[in-house]
Protein backbone atom coordinates (compact mmCIF):
# COMPACT_ATOMS: atom_id res chain seq x y z
CA UNK A 1 0.00 0.00 0.00
CA UNK A 2 1.20 3.57 -0.92
CA UNK A 3 1.64 6.22 2.10
CA UNK A 4 -0.27 8.66 -0.67
CA UNK A 5 -1.84 8.45 -3.91
CA UNK A 6 -2.56 11.64 -6.16
CA UNK A 7 -5.59 11.43 -8.23
CA UNK A 8 -5.19 13.15 -11.57
CA UNK A 9 -8.03 11.25 -13.73
CA UNK A 10 -11.23 13.28 -13.47
CA UNK A 11 -13.32 10.28 -13.57
CA UNK A 12 -11.06 8.71 -10.71
CA UNK A 13 -11.51 11.97 -8.75
CA UNK A 14 -15.22 11.27 -9.03
CA UNK A 15 -15.72 8.45 -7.89
CA UNK A 16 -13.56 8.65 -4.88
CA UNK A 17 -15.22 12.28 -4.18
CA UNK A 18 -18.31 10.40 -3.56
CA UNK A 19 -19.44 9.98 -0.06
CA UNK A 20 -20.15 6.34 0.51
CA UNK A 21 -17.02 5.27 -1.65
CA UNK A 22 -14.67 7.74 0.64
CA UNK A 23 -16.08 6.11 3.49
CA UNK A 24 -14.96 2.49 1.80
CA UNK A 25 -12.22 3.63 0.90
CA UNK A 26 -10.70 5.02 4.77
CA UNK A 27 -12.39 1.62 5.62
CA UNK A 28 -9.93 -0.50 3.86
CA UNK A 29 -6.69 0.41 5.15
CA UNK A 30 -6.87 -3.18 6.20
CA UNK A 31 -8.36 -5.74 3.79
CA UNK A 32 -11.85 -6.34 4.73
CA UNK A 33 -14.63 -8.33 2.55
CA UNK A 34 -17.97 -6.71 0.73
CA UNK A 35 -19.84 -8.63 3.74
CA UNK A 36 -17.77 -6.99 6.42
CA UNK A 37 -17.82 -3.69 4.89
CA UNK A 38 -21.90 -3.66 4.77
CA UNK A 39 -21.85 -4.93 8.32
CA UNK A 40 -19.23 -1.67 9.17
CA UNK A 41 -21.61 0.44 7.23
CA UNK A 42 -25.09 -0.58 7.67
CA UNK A 43 -25.49 -0.99 3.84
CA UNK A 44 -26.78 -3.84 1.48
CA UNK A 45 -23.98 -6.06 0.79
CA UNK A 46 -24.99 -5.72 -3.24
CA UNK A 47 -24.90 -1.83 -2.77
CA UNK A 48 -21.29 -1.69 -1.03
CA UNK A 49 -20.53 -4.57 -3.78
CA UNK A 50 -21.62 -2.00 -6.14
CA UNK A 51 -19.59 0.89 -5.14
CA UNK A 52 -16.59 -1.30 -4.30
CA UNK A 53 -16.58 -2.55 -8.19
CA UNK A 54 -16.15 0.95 -9.16
CA UNK A 55 -13.46 1.73 -6.67
CA UNK A 56 -11.29 -1.35 -8.23
CA UNK A 57 -12.15 -0.40 -11.85
CA UNK A 58 -10.48 2.79 -11.16
CA UNK A 59 -7.79 1.62 -9.23
CA UNK A 60 -8.13 2.84 -5.63
CA UNK A 61 -8.75 -0.43 -4.21
CA UNK A 62 -7.02 -3.83 -5.46
CA UNK A 63 -7.89 -7.52 -4.60
CA UNK A 64 -5.28 -8.54 -1.16
CA UNK A 65 -6.65 -12.26 -1.12
CA UNK A 66 -9.60 -14.65 -1.83
CA UNK A 67 -10.98 -17.21 0.88
CA UNK A 68 -13.11 -20.26 -0.18
CA UNK A 69 -16.18 -20.90 2.29
CA UNK A 70 -17.64 -23.58 1.19
CA UNK A 71 -18.44 -23.13 -2.10
CA UNK A 72 -18.15 -19.63 -2.57
CA UNK A 73 -15.19 -17.39 -3.07
CA UNK A 74 -14.80 -14.21 -0.91
CA UNK A 75 -12.67 -11.10 -2.14
CA UNK A 76 -11.22 -9.18 0.12
CA UNK A 77 -10.06 -5.60 -1.16
CA UNK A 78 -7.48 -3.45 0.03
CA UNK A 79 -7.35 0.33 -0.24
CA UNK A 80 -4.16 0.88 -2.99
CA UNK A 81 -3.07 4.07 -0.34
CA UNK A 82 -3.44 4.93 3.35
CA UNK A 83 -4.35 8.44 1.97
CA UNK A 84 -5.66 10.08 -1.61
CA UNK A 85 -5.20 13.68 -2.75
CA UNK A 86 -6.83 15.29 -5.72
CA UNK A 87 -4.43 16.77 -8.38
CA UNK A 88 -5.66 20.30 -10.01
CA UNK A 89 -4.85 18.43 -13.14
CA UNK A 90 -8.11 16.28 -12.74
CA UNK A 91 -9.92 19.98 -13.50
CA UNK A 92 -8.40 20.41 -16.76
CA UNK A 93 -8.33 23.63 -18.54
CA UNK A 94 -9.97 25.09 -15.09
CA UNK A 95 -7.27 24.72 -13.03
CA UNK A 96 -5.26 26.77 -11.20
CA UNK A 97 -2.35 28.06 -12.53
CA UNK A 98 -0.21 30.53 -10.70
CA UNK A 99 0.93 32.20 -13.83
CA UNK A 100 -2.62 33.42 -14.15
CA UNK A 101 -2.08 35.12 -11.00
CA UNK A 102 -0.84 38.72 -10.72
CA UNK A 103 -0.88 39.58 -7.50
CA UNK A 104 1.91 37.49 -5.87
CA UNK A 105 1.49 39.00 -2.43
CA UNK A 106 -2.25 37.52 -2.70
CA UNK A 107 -3.75 34.24 -0.99
CA UNK A 108 -4.94 33.19 -4.25
CA UNK A 109 -1.66 33.22 -5.78
CA UNK A 110 -0.09 30.79 -2.51
CA UNK A 111 -2.94 28.72 -3.06
CA UNK A 112 -2.16 28.37 -6.89
CA UNK A 113 1.64 27.51 -5.78
CA UNK A 114 0.09 24.76 -3.45
CA UNK A 115 -1.85 23.57 -6.57
CA UNK A 116 1.18 23.38 -8.57
CA UNK A 117 3.46 21.39 -6.13
CA UNK A 118 0.47 18.34 -6.05
CA UNK A 119 0.12 18.49 -9.95
CA UNK A 120 3.98 18.71 -10.18
CA UNK A 121 5.19 16.42 -8.04
CA UNK A 122 2.80 14.13 -8.10
CA UNK A 123 3.39 13.05 -11.80
CA UNK A 124 6.89 13.19 -10.76
CA UNK A 125 6.33 10.28 -7.88
CA UNK A 126 3.93 8.40 -10.46
CA UNK A 127 7.13 8.27 -13.25
CA UNK A 128 9.57 7.66 -10.18
CA UNK A 129 7.20 4.90 -9.27
CA UNK A 130 7.24 3.13 -12.81
CA UNK A 131 10.82 3.17 -13.25
CA UNK A 132 11.38 2.32 -10.24
CA UNK A 133 13.29 4.64 -8.74
CA UNK A 134 12.91 6.75 -5.66
CA UNK A 135 12.08 10.87 -5.76
CA UNK A 136 14.56 13.18 -3.79
CA UNK A 137 12.88 15.90 -2.42
CA UNK A 138 13.39 18.85 0.24
CA UNK A 139 10.29 19.78 2.40
CA UNK A 140 11.01 21.97 5.71
CA UNK A 141 8.00 22.68 7.50
CA UNK A 142 8.02 25.25 10.69
CA UNK A 143 6.38 27.86 12.69
CA UNK A 144 7.55 30.83 13.44
CA UNK A 145 5.70 34.10 15.93
CA UNK A 146 6.44 37.29 15.06
CA UNK A 147 5.96 39.69 17.73
CA UNK A 148 4.91 42.32 14.94
CA UNK A 149 4.24 42.92 11.30
CA UNK A 150 7.19 45.01 11.37
CA UNK A 151 9.19 41.64 12.81
CA UNK A 152 7.08 39.66 9.64
CA UNK A 153 8.84 42.26 7.29
CA UNK A 154 11.94 42.14 8.14
CA UNK A 155 11.73 38.10 8.33
CA UNK A 156 10.60 38.38 5.22
CA UNK A 157 13.20 40.51 3.57
CA UNK A 158 16.27 38.74 5.30
CA UNK A 159 14.67 35.26 4.17
CA UNK A 160 14.50 36.88 0.53
CA UNK A 161 18.21 37.86 0.72
CA UNK A 162 19.07 34.51 2.10
CA UNK A 163 17.31 32.61 -0.94
CA UNK A 164 18.89 35.02 -3.21
CA UNK A 165 22.54 34.20 -2.12
CA UNK A 166 22.17 30.73 -1.60
CA UNK A 167 20.68 30.21 -5.52
CA UNK A 168 23.58 32.73 -6.74
CA UNK A 169 26.16 30.28 -4.87
CA UNK A 170 24.71 27.28 -6.16
CA UNK A 171 22.81 27.69 -9.28
CA UNK A 172 24.60 26.20 -12.82
CA UNK A 173 22.78 26.44 -15.85
CA UNK A 174 25.25 24.73 -17.97
CA UNK A 175 26.55 22.10 -15.20
CA UNK A 176 27.23 19.45 -17.55
CA UNK A 177 24.43 16.24 -16.03
CA UNK A 178 22.51 18.99 -13.73
CA UNK A 179 19.00 18.98 -13.12
CA UNK A 180 16.64 22.20 -12.22
CA UNK A 181 14.36 22.31 -9.25
CA UNK A 182 11.72 24.54 -8.09
CA UNK A 183 12.07 26.13 -5.11
CA UNK A 184 8.89 27.40 -3.24
CA UNK A 185 9.03 29.12 0.52
CA UNK A 186 5.35 29.86 1.56
CA UNK A 187 4.24 31.68 4.63
CA UNK A 188 0.67 32.21 6.38
CA UNK A 189 -0.86 32.18 9.26
CA UNK A 190 -1.57 29.25 11.25
CA UNK A 191 -5.47 28.66 11.43
CA UNK A 192 -6.99 29.33 15.08
CA UNK A 193 -8.37 25.95 17.08
CA UNK A 194 -12.33 26.04 15.95
CA UNK A 195 -14.31 27.04 18.47
CA UNK A 196 -17.18 24.61 20.59
CA UNK A 197 -20.28 25.16 18.92
CA UNK A 198 -22.67 26.19 22.01
CA UNK A 199 -25.57 23.83 22.44
CA UNK A 200 -28.34 26.12 22.93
Amino acid sequence: MLDLQVIDDPATATVALEPIRSRLLSELVEPASAATLATRAGLPRQKVNYHLNALEAHGLVRLAQERKWGGLTERLLVATAASYVVSPSAMGPAAVDPSRDVDRLSASYLIALGARIIREVGDLVRRAREAGKRLATLAVDTEVRFRSPADRAAFSAELAVAIATLVSKYHDASAPGGRAHRLVVVAHPLPRPSEPKDPS
